[in-house]
């Protein structure tokens, strides 16, 4: 007589596996509520029982206790023992002093602006319009730029997210025949920070919104970069700097659906110099999904509902460069961490030996 223990032990297991994505909410609420209390700074600090936690955070214990012991069942805390806790590897992260800091970025993710954009998604799925401007009025980049503590979160939580694809990327070019390097949406300069730390024959043009720079000239003076990089605020569908060797566009094709996209391709094509050279830095999906990269899935559909925007695949990014008169000469996947790296030229030059992603 066979067995069915396995096949049971096989469906709680899928049982569960559902039970937990259903559940996704409620960790990204948990974690939201940690990282507004600094829980992983105190407990990295010593101040580690629920008690003394309870205590600095002005938290009712035993439901502080309960939080806690939840977020040790997903991996981000510990519980060597009854009401003590420390961190995981993972946990680590929402520490705001960690060199690995995810912190800013776990607290603008899991904003209720997002959070109640998603609630919505059945409005996006049905209509195809953001769920964001349905619920707020407003695009999430007006909103952004009207709310100045947010702004400057969302520029730190790009910085975090940064910060291993700018080193990668900083490592991974050869730079030995460029001058300058122009970094559209640029943000707080923390990409262009890397570069010209690592290569100290270069000067640079970091490029986005007013809100967008706003952090910029605080992070190049710090790594005494000043002289060496200028700080320009604008809007990159109608203008972008002229003259550079190198333009690095990266993480923000995701932002945008492809008519706004390619309006900003026609743009840097219009103002980039034709032995310049185009990289671009982001996610490029793969044809068809698997649970091998979710974070670039999680990623596409999140900019669907608050954003309007998209992730694409190499197939989609090469019909993109070629419209706005660009030819693709390499795609470096995860040649920056996560990230991809497509090299591009305008379509009229000769192949560019200015610079060389390393093609995987």
């Amino acid at each position: 007589m066979t067995s069915t223990l396995p096949n049971q032990a096989e469906k709680i297991r899928n049982r569960a596996a559902l039970i937990e994505v259903i559940g996704g909410y409620m960790a990204s609420q948990a974690l939201s509520l940690a990282a507004e209390l600094k829980i992983a700074d105190l407990i990295h600090d010593g101040v580690d029982t629920s008690t003394a936690l309870a205590e600095a955070t002005g938290s009712h214990e035993p439901s502080l206790l309960r939080l806690l012991r939840m977020l040790a069942a997903v991996g981000i805390t510990t519980e060597p023992e009854p009401g003590r806790f420390g961190l995981s590897e993972v946990g680590d992260q929402l520490r705001t002093d960690s060199p690995n800091s995810l912190w800013a970025f776990t607290r603008f993710f899991t904003d209720q602006s997002l959070f109640s954009s998603w609630q919505s998604v059945g409005h996006t799925i049905k209509t195809g319009e953001c769920a964001f401007d349905h619920v707020h009025g407003k695009n999430a980049y007006v909103h952004l730029s009207e709310q100045p503590e947010l702004s400057a979160l969302f520029n730190y939580a790009m910085s975090q997210e940064s910060r291993i694809s700018a080193g990668q990327v900083a490592d991974g070019i050869d730079f030995s025949d460029v001058k300058t390097v122009v970094d559209i949406g640029g943000g707080d300069g923390t990409l262009l920070k890397a570069i010209l730390t690592a290569h100290p024959h270069l000067t640079g043009v970091v490029f986005d919104s007013a809100s967008g720079v706003a952090e910029a000239p605080g992070v190049l003076a710090e790594a005494g970069l000043t002289d060496r990089c200028e700080v320009v605020a604008g809007d990159f569908f109608s203008s972008v700097p002229d003259g550079g060797d190198l333009y690095i566009i990266k993480s923000v094709f995701q932002d945008w659906d492809n008519e706004p996209a390619a309006n900003l391709l026609r743009t840097v094509r219009e103002h980039m110099p034709a032995n310049a050279t185009l990289l671009i830095v982001g996610s490029v999906l793969t044809d068809t999904a698997t649970t091998d990269e979710p974070v670039m899935f999680l990623t596409d559909a999140n900019m669907l509902v608050t954003a309007g925007g998209r992730e694409r695949t190499e197939s989609e990014f090469r019909a993109l460069l070629e419209e706005t008169g660009f030819t693709v000469e390499s795609v470096g996947r995860n040649a920056a961490g996560p990230l991809s790296i497509i090299k591009a030229v305008p379509a009229e030059a000769s192949s560019c030996h200015c610079c060389h992603a390393t093609e995987s």
